[in-house]
């Protein structure tokens, strides 16, 4: 159901003569009262970015501003009005004025957890800075408001800036003592844990990697990821209350191990991966596997499909002669997959697609999911498994807010049952993915229901078997294609078509991306040996075709900073895998103009 917009509201305007003032004897506030007021807003001004704000789809600009460098651009989406707070310290029984300007069309300007009443005020229509401002009284017991700034749902972006809280200043006591303790514990090629002694009266800590805050956690341990294998990091804690930081605590440095194998380290710098009808056929026709050009490195057998949508139960069934004349037996297909292999090559079994719904819903669908993929994978002798999930496969519950601690069935059971494949076959494990932007770079502005509920609950839901299982992927290849648009880090819409989706979507996987818009809950950035970038091999194969053109664009974008049009990077990876395509079947219908555009690009 769409939210309506909220009925305009009449203004009441008081007249107030200075006769009048004069008979009811009030008198102007004292120089000694306004002298103990003071504003604070902190970076109400947003100088500073979004420090001391928490926004759900928030970011700054350079303009428009009413003052200084920079203000608040927000934008409300379906289901998110783009709400901004920070939480100020004040003194009880006290009186404050909330004073901000905005710009836009329904502006909301509020404080909440007064202890009396909340108060907000809004302007239905500012095509120019115009001032809001409010005034409330604390309650006999409130030492903390949360002051906030939104707009409403799907109206389009907002600018906030100057705003300010004056009044009384709270008792803010002093920062905590720093932590001591510091100990790094486990350590992986792409993370490190660490722990620390609770500190008395912190309400949080804040975490430094090499001089630089990368979070702030409640507890005292946390594991640092996105970190680069077989580099030194240095980590320092500082506590954290409503009178600001400790001083940081004393350094402890730790060296993440080397690339982990998952039979990513014999695949060559720029892979080509494909996906090989080998289940079924269509209008690109039957291709043998023997017949797949050496150009292609990584081929997923399309597909491993479930004899029920809930059983687990995964079986390959090759195509018949009957739909395939040409079809090969499976003697002959088996001595393939081990030509491709000696040859250097990787055979997967791609498990999913349109038509194949998997849902592990129960422990015993996902041990059956793990035993009936084990069966496929040692039949035919194939290096590892590509997780090619669409649909409703995956789905969210209502209280799974958190993609670092998933608590939906089918993603909880979905990661251990890979964790299962991986540690059965060991680091030459090959594990693919290939999710659809839905439920990836979606996940930036939307994450399952939403914290108002009513949104897709599928919105981002690959993002905790991604983040799970980080360590064990050999190679994430989002599908670039059949997909709507959607919001780059730039707080754009990109659509396909072109370059310029490519390179906004990749870069958010490389650059790492705050889920649902909350900064404190980042999803780290992927290696750039771990990602390849998903196209239809033609305008055949699916949605979103690009030419090799555009291909090159992308491509010279990520790994040289070179024909990036309007979208900035956040880096420059010419350690990115490669391209994944849909399909090989599809690229030989073309005469193989994918596949010959990458080994002109790559040599």
């Amino acid at each position: 159901m769409a939210r309506s917009r909220p009925l305009a509201r009449r203004p009441l305007v008081t007249l107030l003569t200075v006769a009048a003032l004069a008979a009811s004897g009030m008198t102007a506030l004292s120089s000694a009262a306004r002298a103990a007021d003071a504003d604070l807003a902190r970076n109400g001004g947003f100088e500073s970015g979004l420090d001391g704000w928490t926004c759900t789809a928030g970011t700054t600009v350079t303009s428009p501003v009413r003052s200084g460098t920079s203000a608040l651009k927000a934008t409300p989406a379906g289901a998110d009005n783009a709400r901004c707070t920070q939480t100020v310290t004040v003194k009880p029984d006290s009186q404050y004025t909330l004073t901000g300007h905005v710009r836009g069309t329904y502006v909301y300007l509020g404080a909440s957890g007064t202890g009396t009443t909340d108060v907000s005020t809004w302007a239905q229509s500012a095509p120019d800075w115009q001032r809001l401002t409010t005034t409330f009284r604390t309650g006999p017991s409130t030492t903390r408001v949360t002051i906030y700034t939104h707009g409403w749902y799907g109206t389009g972006a907002y600018h906030a800036d100057d705003i300010s809280l004056t009044g009384p200043g709270g008792e803010t006591g002093q920062p905590p003592a720093p932590p001591a303790g510091l100990t790094a514990g486990s350590v992986t090629s792409s993370s490190v844990a660490l722990s620390w002694s609770p500190v008395p009266g912190a309400t949080g800590y804040a975490v430094y990697r090499d001089g630089t805050k990368v979070r702030t956690v409640t507890g005292t341990s946390t594991t640092v990821t996105g970190l680069a294998p077989s580099t030194a990091y240095a980590f320092q804690v500082a506590a954290v209350n409503d009178a600001g930081e400790s001083a940081r605590s004393a350094t402890v440095t730790a060296t993440t191990a080397g690339q982990p194998d998952g039979g990513g380290t014999d695949l060559p710098a720029h892979a080509l991966v494909g996906y090989l009808h080998a289940s079924f056929a269509n209008g690109s026709g039957y291709t043998r596997l023997a017949d797949v050009p050496d150009s292609w490195d990584v081929i997923d057998l399309a597909f491993g499909e479930p004899t029920s949508v809930t059983s687990g139960d995964i079986r390959f069934e090759r195509c018949p002669v009957t739909e395939c004349p040409n079809v090969e037996s499976d003697a002959e297909f088996k001595a393939a997959i081990e030509a491709k292999q000696a040859a250097g090559k990787k055979v997967l079994i791609s498990i999913g697609g349109q038509n194949g719904q998997v849902q592990l819903t129960t422990t015993a669908a996902r041990d059956k999911f793990v035993s009936s993929v084990s069966a496929i994978i040692d039949e035919y002798g194939l290096d590892g498994l590509d997780i090619d999930f669409e649909g409703h496969s995956l789905s969210l519950n209502a209280d799974d807010t958190d993609f670092k601690n998933p608590r939906t069935p089918v993603i909880v059971n979905l990661i251990s049952a890979l964790k299962t494949l991986k540690a059965r076959y060991g680091d030459d494990f090959v594990l693919t993915m290939a999710p659809e932007t839905f439920f990836v770079q979606l996940g930036y502005q939307y994450y399952g229901t939403g914290r108002w509920g009513g949104q897709d609950p599928r919105a981002g839901a690959y993002l905790p078997v991604i983040h799970a299982l980080r360590d064990d992927l050999t190679l994430l290849h989002v599908q670039d294609y059949n997909s709507g648009p959607i919001m780059g880090l730039d707080d754009q819409y990109h659509s396909m078509g072109g370059a310029d989706f490519h390179i906004a979507m990749t870069d958010m996987l490389l650059t790492g991306f705050p889920v649902a818009g909350d900064a404190g809950n980042v999803f780290p950035p992927l290696r750039p040996d771990q990602v390849a970038i998903g196209m239809p091999a033609s305008t055949n194969a699916g949605n979103g075709y690009v030419s090799p053109a555009e291909v090159n664009k992308a491509l010279n974008c990520l790994t040289e900073k070179t024909d990036c049009g309007s979208y900035a990077t956040h880096g420059t990876w010419p350690a990115l895998r490669g391209l994944m395509t849909w399909s090989i079947n599809w690229d030989r219908y073309s005469n193989w103009e994918f596949q010959k555009n990458f080994d002109a690009y790559f040599g």
